[in-house]
């Protein structure tokens, strides 16, 4: 049997694979597993995004919450980040936020935070997921929890958290947030402003249908001729749930989530904030970021994909700077998890501290050509052992020396195996990528 949970919780489409069965039942589970055995009754927060299907999740997560006699605390509408700040900040035993992120509207999911506002171990998913369904002496009269309102108070803590995060006014910059029509559409335009920045404002009227809808950092086409349109300095594009952010330079160019976290892991560096001068990132970074790095006297560490592994890495290294080149971008500093408004803030009290523009500050990270092959209907799990596919990857690395790399990624879900290959050129990229494509296919073909 599949496991439940995946990467970043338990998502899928909402009503079929993500029903208000599931969440109650999830619910009355993660009680069970992490708000039991303190003092006094555990308490809960319970946020979502702006999608339909939200308020009829979050009801009935905290119905399975309050059942499993937990107190609960419904803040409506508020950022993935926001959540966990809450769930750290406030006392909390156990954080469920109702998001599928990226994904479009019909998908919802849901992912809990542990006391302290990490997300869960995998140890811990597990049990969570074996006492789903599982009968036990449920509390009656006194013992249910209460179920109230604390969408005021979640605000404007959050915000406040956010200004705070900087020592630095905004003042005279002018910056576009696309927000998704998502969780951040009233957070990252206040936070900004109180800044002090003049801050344009785009796709910021949710509507539970249009969040994610060719607007926010997986479209970020509109972000770009707005910037250019309101001679703005800068701009930012979040996701749904606002764990992520990308940025556009003045000319509407795309700053990613590498060369966000090569300027701050500079910035961090020269004022002694980067602890051990170490950035951790995911093997899908850009090698240009990790020739830069090295060039600054910065080291890496390399992880699997997912937020999730950056963070482990970091907690169990003392790192406190991190992310992926999707923009989740985690600093230990001052949040437990990505935060894309907090990103945004840190973006621009750089370019306001050292009073250089956002692309001279991205220049820094000279992104190499890459080519990205799916290679489909193969065997994946022989990726690493086909003795042929081996011997063309070890061609293929000492071809590219040290101004390239490649990656052969099985798919997790599907019979597909990505190939990625970085060079000086795009052509060489190409070349290199076609050529590991074709004995892939040949070797692990179905």
């Amino acid at each position: 049997m599949a496991r439940l949970f995946g990467t970043d919780g338990v998502r899928g489409l909402a009503n079929r694979q993500i029903t208000a069965q599931l969440a109650l039942e999830l619910g009355e589970a993660a009680a069970r597993a992490l708000a039991q055995g303190g003092e006094g009754r555990p308490r809960a927060v319970v946020a979502r995004d702006t999608r339909l299907s939200g308020a009829m999740l979050a009801q009935a997560v905290a119905a399975g919450l309050a059942g499993a006699g937990v107190d609960v605390e419904q803040v409506d509408v508020l950022p993935t980040p926001g959540l966990a700040y809450l769930t750290a900040s406030q006392n909390i035993d156990l954080g469920v936020m109702i998001s599928a992120s990226h994904n479009p509207m019909p998908d919802n999911g849901i992912k809990f935070f542990a006391r302290g506002g990490f997300k869960l171990e995998d140890s811990i998913e597990d049990e969570v997921e074996a006492l789903l369904g599982a009968e036990w002496d449920r509390p009656v009269g006194e013992g249910v929890g209460r179920i109230e309102s604390a969408v005021e108070m979640a605000d404007s803590v959050y915000i406040e958290h956010l200004v705070g995060s900087i020592d630095v006014e905004l003042t005279g910059l002018r910056i576009v947030v696309d927000c998704a029509n998502g969780a951040t559409s009233a957070v990252a335009p206040e936070a900004l402003r109180r800044a002090g920045a003049d801050v344009v404002v785009i796709n910021a009227s949710p509507d539970g249908h249009n969040i994610n809808d060719k607007c926010g950092s997986t479209h970020p086409e509109q972000l770009q001729s707005a910037v250019v349109a309101s001679r703005a300095d800068f701009g930012f594009a979040f996701d749904g749930d606002a764990d992520r952010c990308l940025a556009v330079d003045a000319s509407g160019a795309m700053v990613d989530g590498d060369q966000i976290m090569g300027l701050l892991a500079i910035a961090m560096r020269d004022r002694g904030e980067l602890a051990g001068d170490t950035l951790v990132v995911t093997v899908m970074s850009n090698l240009g970021l990790i020739l830069a790095m090295r060039k600054e006297g910065i080291a890496t560490v390399q992880t699997a994909v997912g937020d999730r592994y950056v963070l482990e890495a970091m907690r169990a290294g003392g790192y406190v700077l991190g992310g992926e080149q999707s923009g989740h971008v985690i600093n230990l500093n001052h949040a437990t998890t990505g935060d894309g408004t907090l990103t945004a803030l840190l973006v621009a009290a750089e370019v306001t501290r050292t009073g250089r523009p956002l692309a001279d500050l991205a220049g820094v990270v000279q992104r190499l050509p890459q080519t990205l092959v799916n290679v489909a209907d193969v065997d994946k799990s022989r990726t690493e052992t086909d003795e042929e596919v081996a011997a063309a990857v070890s061609s293929a690395e000492r071809a590219l020396g040290e101004t390239g790399r490649v990656l052969l990624r099985p798919s997790g879900t599907e019979p597909l195996v990505r190939v990625m290959v970085e060079a000086a050129t795009q052509e060489e990229a190409d070349a290199v990528a076609a050529n590991l494509a074709e004995v892939v296919k040949s070797r692990l073909s179905l």
